[in-house]
């Protein structure tokens, strides 16, 4: 039988996840969504250490009140992000949408205007939802062939002039072709990577949270 102590308890436990999930929990705090594949999901490292959860750190360091929700599926494409974008930003309501995603339509070979159309929609679906839009810039091996190569890169800079959005440059930057820093597999940044990562995301974050 339990005891009243433990009655209340368990009551102040249950009411304590209700809040904590409710959708009002967070009313206050301006929350940043990253949506994004495997390189924001961390893959093939431990959870604590990839670049969205140090963001979340460096945030609380220098005193932003943001909240960082990870919203990004490795092996995720444009398309797969454009489905899920609506309920994140209808459960989330984000201050700010980092969109880190496209690399896994170029490793694909899908057409990089398909891929632009995908963007454009979650730049445009995100801002009708009140946040500001950061776009990841990703790039692609050149044995897809200079053509494909080049159209795949610009899109993002072109999309970026089109919405007047911040670029975040390459993702990789620094990181890419480096074997200190690159998983075995040649595409996956190791845990040594991810600090670069988010300066690299920092630069132009920074002066959006102002």
């Amino acid at each position: 039988m339990m005891k009243t102590n433990d009655s209340r308890y368990l009551l102040r436990w249950v009411l304590s996840l209700v809040m904590l999930f409710s959708p009002s929990a967070h009313a206050d705090t301006p929350t940043i969504l990253v949506l994004g594949d495997s390189l924001s999901a961390g893959y093939g490292i431990a959870a604590n250490q990839g670049w969205v959860k140090r963001l979340q750190d460096r945030l609380v360091e220098r005193g932003f009140p943001h909240r960082v929700v990870n919203a990004s599926i490795s092996g995720d494409t444009t398309d797969g992000g454009l489905s899920r974008l609506p309920a994140a930003l209808e459960r989330e309501r984000p201050t700010i949408v980092i969109l880190e995603l496209g690399a896994n339509d170029g490793l694909r070979g899908q057409p990089p205007m398909a891929m632009s159309h995908n963007l454009a929609r979650m730049i445009e679906l995100s801002r009708q939802a009140g946040a500001k839009v950061l776009l990841a810039e990703m790039r692609i091996p050149p044995n897809y062939g200079p053509t494909y190569t080049q159209k795949f890169h610009a899109t993002f800079a072109e999309l970026a002039k089109h919405y007047d959005i911040p670029l975040i440059p390459f993702l990789l930057d620094g990181v890419a072709g480096n074997p200190a820093l690159i998983q075995e597999d040649g595409l996956h940044p190791r845990t040594e990577a991810q600090p670069r990562i988010l300066d690299n995301v920092w630069g132009t974050l920074e002066p959006a949270l102002r």
